[in-house]
């Protein structure tokens, strides 16, 4: 019997109208944005790959839960059917709702990062190790060698290096460290994934030394797809059972809603600790708002709950990662260098190789993604030199290991006619590469210099 493709696990019910702007255009508009492509208003956008945090469609039942919205202060029904389906999903008792993923990551270093110590992690993304900064501390960073290898094919290439950390924490990590934790999946490296041997060596290794572990849960779901179908002996179990297994590893999770939960707005600080929710609800009240809010209306609450149950769901995940994957052969037949194997939310462009004549300093992925915009209005994101920064105690611009260009694929809101066409706009790039030119600073913010930062060409 034929095996039939696979397609699209939904029926289409509302389109929004786009535009594809002429080149002249798009030169226009990416000067007068300082080449940065943030700063490009969305009308002058065709597709947008800029991240999938809060752009993609919400379902039938979404858009139905936003009606029930129970708008009280406090005590909202929305909270207790979020904090529900945190429970069921996750298995935390304690929730405390945010309006995104940075806002959870504030109280949780708030509560437990002090000036001086010490923040492992397998990698930092950029509002992790920011917060991490603004208490002081070290963000430090333990993925596996492999990981930072662009072309290794490894199937868990967002693992932690179990026994680095060890020694680290037997050496120079004796009381500075106030917890561990495992970004999921692993952004920073091209959304490589964490396997579940990994997590339960880490948890080992907590539990040596008397350490919480927290989960930067974002894309759980993505992660439990993969560790469905690369781990060993997994292969028979729903991705929300394994799920489930993930986070019984952990002591809580930080979330931010826009990406796993499937909506435009929302996240969480998720925990077992009694003691430790309540040291975090003060500062929830102080940042966020009342701790069944946090934030948010109670409408969105009900789209963040209804969200992460269907996140979970094999078919969804299917197609999900499915679409990455079709990008990724497309640019992988037209011999794009990009990091292998493709992840879960975004196929990453290796930049260094793409513009080997481009040195650091010219800022290559910046480059690189300011010529896809030009080429055909398609918007992505630099993840190298520009994103990394400068080193909190020199003041000098850190050389980062990894020189990309993120394509991240909202969900549910682009079809492979979409894919196609991205495809092919970087295949236009990637055949003219010799003629790219760099770019350099012309303003610089202190923090989080890549969304605001001002460019100018070499």
């Amino acid at each position: 019997m034929t095996e039939l493709p696979g397609a699209e696990p939904f029926r289409i019910k509302m389109v929004e109208p786009v535009r594809l702007t002429t080149r002249d255009e798009r030169e226009t508009r990416i000067a007068k944005a300082g080449y940065n492509l943030f700063s490009l208003d969305s009308q002058d956008v065709y597709i947008d790959l800029l991240t999938d945090s809060g752009t993609g469609a919400m379902s039938d039942s979404q858009w139905a839960g936003l009606m029930l919205g129970d708008e009280a202060y406090a005590g909202s029904r929305n909270y207790h059917n979020l904090a529900a389906a945190v429970r069921d999903v996750m298995g935390f008792p304690y929730v405390l709702p945010t309006h995104q993923g940075r806002a959870a990551e504030h109280l949780l270093f708030t509560t437990l990062v002090g000036d001086g110590q010490l923040v492992p992690n397998n990698m930092h993304f950029d509002t992790t190790k920011a917060h991490v900064e603004h208490r002081r501390a070290t963000a430090l960073n333990f993925v596996t060698v492999r990981g930072l290898d662009p072309e290794a094919r490894d199937p868990f290439k967002g693992n932690l290096d179990l026994q680095a950390l060890a020694r680290f924490l037997e050496e120079e990590g004796k009381g500075r460290v106030p917890l561990l934790m495992a970004t999921l999946t692993c952004n920073s490296n091209g959304g490589q994934p964490v396997s579940l041997e990994n997590l339960r060596g880490l948890r080992a290794i907590a539990d040596r030394h008397g350490l919480p572990v927290f989960i930067d849960a974002a894309r759980f779901a993505e992660n439990a797809y993969f560790i469905r179908t690369r781990e060993p002996g997994q292969a028979h179990r729903s991705v929300a059972d394994i799920a489930r297994e993930i986070f019984s590893y952990a002591d809580g999770c930080t979330m931010s809603a826009k990406k796993d939960c499937l909506v435009n707005i929302g996240g969480f600080l998720a925990m077992r600790d009694p003691c430790l929710y309540e040291q975090a609800v003060v500062w929830g009240v102080l940042f966020e708002g009342f701790p069944t809010y946090g934030g948010l209306a109670g409408r969105d609450l009900e789209a963040m709950a209804r969200g992460l149950r269907e996140v979970v769901d094999d078919q969804y995940l299917d197609y999900r990662i499915g679409q990455v994957a079709y990008l990724a052969d497309k640019l992988r037949q037209a011999g794009v260098p990009m990091v292998e194997p493709p992840g879960g939310h975004a196929v990453y462009l290796d930049a260094r190789r793409f513009l080997p004549h481009l040195p650091s300093r010219q800022l290559p992925g910046q480059a690189l993604a300011v010529e896809l915009y030009l080429e055909g209005g398609v918007r992505g994101v630099e993840i190298g030199s520009v994103l990394t920064g400068r080193d909190p105690s020199t003041g000098e611009n850190v050389e980062p290991q990894l020189e990309l260009v993120r394509l991240t694929i909202p969900r549910r809101t682009y079809t492979h006619r979409h894919m196609d066409y991205v495809a092919a706009a970087v295949g236009a790039v990637f055949a003219r590469r010799g003629s790219v030119r760099g770019l350099r600073f012309t303003h610089e913010p202190p923090v989080l210099r890549h969304f605001t930062a001002r460019f100018e060409r070499v």
